[in-house]
């Protein structure tokens, strides 16, 4: 790997707990059931830090971003995170403009919390909002309400560099103006930054045992259309599938993922992809949050690793560069996987035939079709391990 362009290295910190567990969440996200949330504190971040001195993985590469997701993080205070943060500066380097985001509930806000995130170096915050709408929110099972959601995202843009809100569409029986409404108060805060996702309906949770009755898709379509024209007409730039930003404002981090990037994984459930050499590991952490703490003196924290397959380099990396409005570079694909672009030249030209990708000046991007169906676009890639690119 040349030193002159390194791939970028984050670290993604597994915060496993909640106050409620949302019916549609499928998330490793488990409810906090008569446990003491300051003790689970102390020793959860105790293993974290220990994980962290344990791993076994180093490099000369500084940390491009870290971000805290989960669950709920913003229910561990600004003194754990400040530790993990520091050990990860003393195994590592941080860059100096490294992007350091926490996810949090507005239903669990703690102003002096939000006040300390900042003072220990924190510059984004991530809100999982999903909705201002009282009907929506009940039926969702947020924890907060739409005033509790309002004042903790105008609280964050006063506080931080950036703010993301995260909102859902497609919701049961959620009418256009109800949308409009929503996006018209996402605008109104002054976030950065929006994260708008599709309801799906994911197996293993309350909703796909108990479905609700979600818009036909005729009308998520426009549904969808609703948030693309509000929030670009407010010059936000849609640059990923669910990810809408203002200028400037891009989500490094998830960047990083999408543009196969590298990741260090710490905490219960947490992946990894470490490039080392002509090899792509990925690593993954017990899952159970339970079973994770139980290990923690045996240093035992990796339930299973293997290394990328071509197949697998060809379709991780197309699932996640065309996910970007804006595609990927030829010279991109061919550095993180490691593989020249010819070896996908049968299914480029399939996918350019379907008129589902573009290739202008050395880029590769999704058309609209391809990002309207996104799905038939990335089966294209996927190919059996019989038939691994040589």
């Amino acid at each position: 790997m040349s030193n002159k362009h390194p791939i970028p290295l984050s670290v993604y910190v597994h915060i496993p707990w909640c106050i409620h567990k949302c019916p549609y969440c499928d998330f490793n996200s488990h409810e906090f059931q008569g446990q003491d949330i300051k003790q689970n504190e102390i020793i959860y971040t105790n293993a974290l830090i220990k994980q962290l001195e344990s791993t076994h993985f180093s490099s000369q590469r500084p940390i491009h971003s870290i971000f805290f997701g989960g669950g709920t993080p913003s229910l561990f205070s600004p003194e754990a995170f400040e530790k993990i943060i520091n050990k990860i500066r003393e195994k590592f380097t941080l860059e100096n403009n490294c992007e350091i985001t926490i996810e949090a509930n507005p239903g669990t806000v703690d102003k002096q919390y939000f006040y300390g995130y900042k003072d220990i170096g924190i510059n984004r915050m991530s809100l999982g909002i999903q909705s201002f709408n009282e009907t929506h929110l009940k039926k969702l099972e947020r924890i907060h309400n739409k005033q509790e959601a309002y004042e903790a995202a105008k609280l964050a843009v006063k506080l931080f560099d950036k703010v993301n809100i995260d909102l859902m569409f497609a919701l049961p029986e959620q009418t256009p103006s109800e949308l409009n409404d929503d996006i018209k108060m996402a605008l109104d805060i002054g976030s950065s930054h929006v994260s708008y996702y599709h309801l799906t309906i994911e197996p293993n949770t309350f909703f796909y045992k108990h479905p609700p009755k979600v818009p036909n898709q005729d009308d998520s379509s426009k549904l969808f259309d609703l948030v693309c024209n509000g929030l670009k007409n407010a010059n936000f730039e849609h640059y990923e599938t669910s990810a809408y930003a203002k200028k400037g404002s891009q989500c490094h981090h998830n960047l990083n993922y999408w543009n196969f990037g590298d990741y260090l994984g710490i905490g219960a459930g947490a992946h990894s992809k470490i490039t080392s050499g002509d090899s792509i590991i990925r690593y993954s952490c017990h899952k159970s949050p339970k079973y994770y703490l139980s290990e923690v003196d045996k240093n035992n924290f990796i339930k299973e690793e293997h290394e990328l397959t071509n197949n697998d380099r060809v379709f991780e990396y197309m699932m996640n560069a065309l996910r970007l409005n804006n595609g990927f570079e030829i010279s991109n694909f061919e550095y993180r996987t490691n593989l020249p672009i010819n070896e996908i030249k049968e299914e480029l030209l399939i996918a350019r035939e379907k008129q589902l990708i573009s290739q202008i000046d050395g880029r590769i991007k999704p058309t609209i079709l391809g990002q309207n169906f996104l799905n038939e676009l990335l089966q294209i890639f996927l190919r059996s391990q019989d038939h691994d690119v040589k």
